[in-house]
């Protein structure tokens, strides 16, 4: 057992479950407790492994059969408690894996209220996980935060980055992005000198993440490399798919759809490389807009992918996800639907606090609306994305935002440059110099045309006028122009 524990921080994820697996049946009969123990850290390793079966398997043997799905929950046992707080715990999941969070709550939900009394840190962030499995994000938050004071109070310092793995990753999914990053952070700097590469791995994805919203795109690249080398090595399927969607996330956040869908495209459909079997869905409405933004036909497997994140976020699983539904209906929708499909989306955004998704809507409603010729309209929602966005600390999408409003009118609230007004920033539109950067950096009209969604015509009309505005022959000389101005602008606007 002990080896199978040191390999669950730092070695292949696999073997540790095996590992574990043994012990627990070996050590059924003679100590119950440490049993259970190794059954339930073999559950975490199957986990990181992405490893369904094998997470199920785990499950089964910490106690007796499971009642059959769909049963009523088992009675209390007055002459083993320890039993039944077992069977409700493994039932509980069992619910939650085959997506009855309605059984999984009455089964799990006394289970965390014991384990949040009990007051001991290992107890609390098995409490906190519970409440990541069951959707409920606020209690995830408080009862993670309880378990980091608590290990601090306990000087239990080889538990802390676990702890601050799981509390930056539930801030992550409820859009609070500065608090994530400090945490994963802290969780880094915890496991310093420590064998838990595993958990270092998982805590580098999560920093990918928040950094996909926030940060440069060489920043997301150095934290999703860092998750993945391990990743890759240990068979952490679910750092390896938080890493790959953060990479996506960089990709469609700096206007690249191409790619982001691209990466996304194996993590949400059927395959040997499909996403960690808990975690893949919530890719999907990355993936749709990534789709929809690069030109991609909507066809029937688009609709079922829609479907099947529908009848997931129908479940529970997470309090934004239906909102979410909507705004992915909109976006593939025809002209006659997608407006009411939108304005259904931000009603339900408002029911929830979820800031950076609330947001996402409000750009691609904006977006639909300028691209429809009523700028006056989507200037009121492209600037409540913009404050969306800057809530929540997501910089890239906030500049994105922001080019796209000032393309419906808006007048910039930029800062101008101290040169002397006549450099490229001042010859040129918003709309040329993204161009003009993206033809800088060596890309075909071709390219710039997919990237922006516009008609390689009319990369080619304003690249004349670019020429003429800068006095330029050649995109050479129009790079050595650009060189000394300021550095590119992203590319996530759109030209009309």
């Amino acid at each position: 057992m002990t080896l199978g524990l040191r390999l669950l921080r730092d070695g292949p994820v696999s073997d540790a479950h095996n590992l574990l697996l043994l012990a627990a049946g070996a050590l059924r009969t003679t100590d119950p407790a440490r049993s259970r123990e190794a059954g339930v850290h073999a559950s975490l390793a199957a986990w990181s492994g992405g490893d369904r079966d094998g997470y199920l398997a785990a499950l089964d043997a910490l106690c007796s059969p499971a009642v059959p799905l769909g049963g009523a929950p088992p009675a209390e046992d007055g002459h083993d408690p320890a039993e039944a707080f077992w069977r409700a715990y493994r039932d509980g999941m069992h619910s939650v894996l085959h997506g009855d969070f309605e059984r999984a709550n009455t089964l799990l939900g006394p289970v965390l209220n014991v384990l949040r009394a009990q007051q001991e840190a290992s107890r609390l962030l098995s409490a906190g996980t519970i409440a990541l499995m069951l959707g409920d994000l606020t209690a995830a938050r408080q009862v993670l935060g309880l378990a980091l004071a608590t290990a601090r109070s306990e000087a239990a310092p080889a538990l802390l980055p676990r702890i601050l793995e799981h509390l930056a990753y539930a801030e992550l999914r409820e859009g609070r992005y500065h608090q994530a990053r400090v945490h994963a952070e802290a969780g880094l700097e915890a496991a310093a000198g420590q064998p838990q590469r595993n958990v270092t791995a998982g805590l580098s994805a999560v920093l990918a993440l928040a950094a996909s919203i926030a940060g440069a795109p060489a920043v997301v690249a150095a934290h999703a490399q860092s998750a993945l080398g391990t990743a890759h090595a240990h068979g952490l399927s679910q750092a390896g798919t938080l890493a790959e969607w953060a990479r996506a996330r960089a990709d469609l956040g700096h206007g690249n759809a191409e790619h982001a869908a691209a990466r996304l495209a194996p993590l949400v459909h059927a395959g040997p490389r499909q996403g960690h079997f808990g975690l893949w869905m919530m890719a999907v409405p990355c993936y749709i807009e990534a789709a929809v933004l690069a030109g991609h036909d909507v066809d029937a497997d688009v609709e079922h992918l829609i479907d099947q994140y529908a009848q997931w976020a129908s479940r529970g699983a997470d309090p934004q996800a239906p909102a979410v539904v909507l705004r992915c209906r909109a976006l593939v929708a025809g002209n006659e639907h997608s407006e009411d499909l939108f304005t259904a989306a931000l009603a339900r955004h408002e029911k929830v606090d979820s800031p950076y998704e609330h947001a996402r809507t409000h750009l691609a409603y904006g977006m639909w609306l300028r691209r429809r010729r009523r700028p006056v309209e989507a200037r009121t929602q492209l600037r409540s994305a913009v404050m969306g966005f800057d809530q929540c600390g997501a910089d890239v999408w906030t500049e994105q935002a922001d080019a796209e409003l000032r393309a419906a009118g808006e007048a910039s609230t930029a800062v101008p440059s101290s040169g002397s007004g006549t450099g490229p920033s001042a010859l040129l539109t918003p709309q040329q110099l993204r161009i003009a950067h993206s033809v800088a950096q060596g890309a075909t009209n071709r390219e710039v045309a997919r990237r922006l969604s516009i008609s390689t015509r009319t990369v080619e009309y304003h690249l004349r006028n670019i020429f003429t505005q800068l006095g330029v022959r050649s995109r050479t000389a129009l790079a050595r122009r650009l060189e000394h101005d300021h550095p590119p602008p992203r590319t996530g606007e759109q030209l009309p």
